[in-house]
C-alpha cells in the first residue's frame, strides 16, 4: 500500500473516532474512488497516481463550486469547499506563482521550447513536477502566455 493511501486510511480512523462527519465523509469519498482506480486498472496505485486522483477531486470541486454559485446555491457550494479543504489536507504545498514562472522558465530553456507547437513538451515535463501542488489550467495559461 503506498504510503499517501495509508495516511488517508490512518486520517478516516482518526476522523471516526473524533466523530467529525464531513471529514470522514470526504475521506470515505477518497479511498472509494482510490479502490476504484485500483479495480478498474488492477493494479496497485503508488503516491504518484495517488496525488493525481486528489489533484482531479480537487478540480471537480472547483467546477462544482462555480456551477452551484452561478445557480445560487451556496449551500451547495459550502459543502464543496469544506470537501476540498480536506483534500488539500493530503496534497503536498502549493507552489507559489513565483516559484512556478521559474521553473516553466527553466523548463522552456531545457526543451528549447519556442513557439506554441512545442507546449506539449513544456507540459509533459511540468505535469509530474507540479502534479497536485499547482492549478494546472492556470499553469497553461501562464506557458501559452510565454509562448504566445
Amino acid at each position: 500500500m503506498s504510503e499517501l493511501k495509508q495516511q488517508i486510511t490512518t486520517a478516516m480512523k482518526d476522523a471516526m473516532r473524533a466523530r467529525e462527519k464531513v471529514r470522514l465523509g470526504t475521506i470515505r469519498l477518497i479511498l472509494a474512488e482510490l479502490k476504484r482506480v485500483e479495480v478498474d486498472e488492477r493494479t496497485e496505485i503508488d503516491d504518484v497516481r495517488v496525488l493525481a486522483i486528489l489533484d482531479k477531486m480537487n478540480k471537480q470541486r472547483r467546477d462544482s463550486i462555480a456551477q452551484f454559485e452561478t445557480a445560487g446555491r451556496d449551500d451547495l457550494a459550502a459543502i464543496e469547499r469544506e470537501e476540498m479543504e480536506v483534500i488539500a489536507t493530503f496534497l503536498p504545498a502549493a507552489f507559489s506563482s513565483d516559484e512556478i514562472a521559474a521553473l516553466i522558465d527553466t523548463v522552456i530553456a531545457q526543451t528549447g521550447a519556442a513557439s506554441m507547437q512545442d507546449m506539449g513538451k513544456v507540459m509533459g515535463v511540468l505535469k509530474p513536477q507540479l502534479q497536485g501542488r499547482a492549478d494546472m489550467a492556470a499553469v497553461s495559461k501562464l506557458i501559452k502566455a510565454r509562448l504566445g
